[in-house]
């Protein structure tokens, strides 16, 4: 997403700063108003409007409404980030008639902050609040020691794989990376038309978290300066070994969750899926039901065996810059992702696996999930564990946007033999400087 092109240069570094840990961080002019607040002692209920586009806001919000006298929230859904919904919020805010809270996704919150779009809720968000959440979700939604939204999941990732073919094939569930190749060279050659997982072109975001698993870091920052190295040793290694992958025919190059990976799926040529937890509900409303018990979940292969993960998207409430009920706006979010009731909403109204990023609601995620689909298995165990062993240190930059572009117009060329993961990197990182720099931010980059 680009800043809006009235901004000067001097203005876009002062907002860029406000994402720099060493920063001091000044508040937008509208961020103190709150006379509409739920203490405002009016008699009505603050009305606040709400923007999203996860499965199950409408039964969070309905019995949010339903529970509480002091504000109400009006719900307009959206078409998901990716799908157009970034774009509309951009644009809201842009015209000053944004939603007073919406949800983000971890990796475009930085890109918001930088626009000026959201406000600093700290004000709302004590310290017993934050040490409710996982910390590594809090420390991707504290941009320059303020707080700029309360999460609502994580996204730790998971490997689900076919137990019947595996067992056919006489393999188990791999712990390493080298494990996994050997998996998929032994499931190749036991069934020449099945491959043990899919490498998605359209869809960085996959591999970007297998970047954070590895120990990378793409972005960082130093004073006002944004550190950009998506080529170091750690994302390398990632990269020559999907490439490889790739290149021996173990893994498929489809666009993720088309009706081409979907059909792979429900034929047995793909026996496997590199995920998140919010996958495991993906999978099971997609796959037909004679299907159920043949799925398993697994931890995601590690390079030395240890337990590490990054983390494949998750959503956050953010408020925006505009909006007069903050307080009203936090009060609502965190229900929404710290009661029972909140998350029971959320997902037993569907699929929904998502995964709390406050760990003390997980049982009450895994119950209300009906894990028959994996044969009764324990799967929020397996993502319980996953999130403790998410890398912390992660940055995301300020224009994901545009980095995301240009690794997914680069990673389309893969299943052509055209291009490869180490040239779409090198093109990311000339791209992703370029966009900073035409920012007015400053850059530092190897």
């Amino acid at each position: 997403m680009s800043a809006a092109p009235t901004r000067s240069r001097s203005a876009l570094r002062a907002a860029a700063a406000l994402t720099a840990a060493a920063l001091s961080v000044t508040l937008l002019a509208a961020c103190g108003s709150d006379g509409d607040s739920p203490s405002s002692g009016s008699g009505k209920p603050v009305d606040i409007t709400f923007w999203g586009w996860a499965k199950g806001t409408q039964q969070v919000v309905d019995a949010f409404n339903a529970s509480h006298k002091d504000v109400h929230v009006s719900y307009e859904e959206i078409p998901s980030g990716a799908a157009g919904g970034y774009a509309k919020l951009s644009n809201a805010v842009k015209a000053h008639n944004a939603p007073d809270v919406f949800n983000v996704e971890y990796p475009q919150l930085p890109d918001f902050v930088s626009q000026g779009a959201v406000q600093d809720i700290g004000k709302y968000v004590g310290a017993d609040l934050k040490a409710k959440y996982l910390p590594q979700a809090v420390q991707l939604t504290t941009l320059g020691g303020a707080t700029y939204a309360l999460p609502l999941d994580a996204a730790p990732q998971a490997f689900y794989y076919r137990k019947d073919l595996f067992d056919k094939a006489g393999i188990k569930a791999p712990t390493t990376w080298d494990e996994f190749r050997t998996a998929a060279e032994k499931l190749k050659k036991a069934q020449p038309g099945s491959r043990i997982a899919t490498f998605f072109p359209d869809d960085p975001t996959t591999f970007e978290a297998m970047a954070w698993q590895a120990g990378a870091q793409w972005f960082g920052t130093a004073g006002d300066t944004w550190q950009v190295s998506l080529e170091a040793p750690e994302t390398k290694k990632v990269a020559d070994y999907w490439q490889k992958m790739i290149n021996d025919d173990l893994v498929r190059v489809e666009p993720s969750f088309s009706q081409q990976w979907t059909a792979s799926l429900q034929k047995g040529q793909t026996a496997g899926y590199l995920g998140a937890s919010w996958g495991g509900g993906v999978l099971k409303g997609t796959l037909p039901k004679d299907q159920a018990g043949k799925w398993a979940v697994a931890p995601l292969p590690s390079w030395n065996g240890t337990p590490a993960s990054g983390m494949l998207g998750g959503t956050t409430f953010a408020v925006s810059k505009d909006s007069k009920k903050a307080e009203a706006a936090v009060e609502f979010a965190t229900w929404a992702t710290t009661t029972a009731e909140g998350i029971q909403a959320r997902i037993s109204s569907g699929d929904s696996s998502a995964f709390p990023a406050d760990p003390a609601l997980v049982p009450v995620a895994a119950k209300a999930f009906k894990a028959d689909f994996y044969g009764g298995q324990d799967i929020y165990g397996v993502y319980k564990s996953a999130a403790k062993s998410i890398k912390q240190k992660w940055t995301w930059g300020p224009a994901m946007g545009v980095t995301n572009n240009s690794l997914k117009d680069a990673f389309g060329k893969l299943s052509s033999g055209s291009g490869t993961i180490a040239q779409a990197l090198a093109t990311a990182q000339k791209d992703t400087v370029a966009e900073l720099k035409n920012r007015g931010l400053k850059v530092s980059a190897p």
